[in-house]
């Protein structure tokens, strides 16, 4: 399964370089260098989302926290090590409606439909 991971920029090692467009990062128990071409430089500190060695988008602390927690969940269960009751310490996106989903992708709200929940009136 090929999956991305949120990871933190941190400083490479003392005496190493790396090429152009090349940061260092850790997260999850491990360390690499990758790519930055698709979102430009990156600094110490920042969060990025990593995969196949190249960093797909930024992503703030709080976000890279909920991926985090969400590949512990896969992980776990994966492992036959979770629950069946046990719960994410966060809204799982099936558990929202349009609106919020929306907002967690960054696309505009939906409009409201004639037939919608909140409109039961017919047109």
């Amino acid at each position: 399964m090929c999956v991305g991971l949120p990871m933190q920029v941190i400083a490479p090692a003392p005496g190493q370089t790396l090429p152009a467009g090349w940061v260092r990062v850790a997260g999850r128990g491990e360390e690499r260098a990758v790519d930055t071409a698709l979102v430009g430089a990156c600094a110490p500190g920042e969060w990025v989302l990593v995969f196949l060695d190249r960093v797909q988008e930024r992503l703030d602390a709080r976000r890279a926290a909920e991926i985090d927690a969400t590949l512990d969940l896969v992980a776990g269960a994966m492992g036959g090590r979770l629950a069946t009751d046990a719960a994410a310490a966060f809204a799982l996106p099936s558990a929202m409606d349009a609106a919020a989903l929306a907002a967690l992708t960054g696309a505009p709200a939906p409009a409201l439909s004639p037939l919608s929940s909140t409109n039961t009136e017919l047109p």
